[in-house]
């Protein structure tokens, strides 16, 4: 498996797919079966797919000071574009080099199409964790609308369950500033998943500001949530079996949106899922195996 130059750090791996796996593990070479090339660092772009939309100033900044005594050891892999030359992997190395004053960087060329472009990109992180949750999540959604693939699709290619490709999805239907905080760190993706359950979503942004300004852990979160919610349908709920109440509860964690269930006396009744948005309607109905193109 490749290394990084910064202390020969390796990638780690664990539960991905054979499949993209393996396709990661080809853009490995062996010394002796292709050249390496000095291209110049102003013919490389990023990967248009990268997820990553921030990188840590200190850590490149300590894999620059390497590369300035030691060179880059490991050489970055490209594919040849209409002018220069894309990343596939090693998007680190090259901006630490940048920022050394390198003027060209070793790297190797393969041929990738768009596809294995957008896969590489997202499992190399992932292999390095080096992804926010949200930018993981956006990622996932990138693979799912570019490539046309729904969520099991998406958990096989990237080796995890569905329901741990689905509670990262609902991170994008978060406000936009409860995303700025998740963004930054300085919102769980725990405290992050417990603010979604909130019925009142006009509430989640001054709810998640509140949990950042008083440092709430997770347990405090969800108890505050249910707080909520209880005074919206208390009322309702009281009314309820308790049989219905957990059936609520099950269903809306596993929907990730309020569900209500309503029964009349003669044991008939309706269950009603909420959604805010279409996206949301699809997230849905692909947990529900719902496939509208049949």
């Amino acid at each position: 498996m490749a290394r990084d130059s910064k202390s020969n750090e390796p990638r780690k791996k664990g539960g991905l797919g054979r499949g993209i796996e393996a396709l990661f593990e080809e853009t490995v070479p062996e010394p002796e079966a292709e050249e390496v090339h000095e291209i110049s660092l102003d013919e490389i772009r990023p990967n248009p797919y990268q997820p990553r939309k921030t990188f840590d100033d200190k850590s490149l900044e300590e894999l620059s000071a390497s590369i300035k005594d030691n060179g880059v050891f490991q050489p970055i892999i490209v594919r040849k574009s209409i002018n220069g030359y894309e990343i596939i992997a090693g998007e680190r190395r090259f901006r630490a080099s940048k920022l050394a004053g390198q003027t060209t960087v070793p790297a190797i060329i393969r041929k990738f199409d768009e596809s294995e472009m957008m896969e590489v990109a997202v499992l190399e992180n992932l292999q390095r964790e080096d992804l926010t949750p949200l930018e993981e999540a956006q990622a996932y959604e990138m693979l799912q609308k570019n490539l046309g693939l729904t969520q099991e699709e998406v958990s096989k290619r990237m080796g995890k369950s569905r329901p741990y490709i689905a509670n990262y999805l609902r991170l994008l239907t978060l406000p936009n500033k409860t995303k700025r905080l998740l963004q930054h760190g300085e919102l769980s993706m725990g405290q992050a998943r417990t603010l979604l359950g909130l019925k009142n979503k006009d509430k989640i942004d001054s709810l998640a500001k509140r949990v950042v300004k008083e440092g709430m852990p997770v347990r405090k979160v969800e108890a505050l949530v249910a707080s909520l919610n209880a005074k919206k349908t208390r009322k309702k709920v009281s009314q309820k079996s308790a049989f219905i109440r957990a059936s609520e509860s099950r269903l809306s964690e596993k929907f990730g949106s309020s569900v209500n269930i309503s029964e009349s006396k003669k044991g008939k009744g309706h269950l009603s899922i909420d959604f805010a948005s279409e996206e949301e309607l699809n997230r849905i109905l692909d947990i529900l195996g719902v496939d509208l193109d049949d």
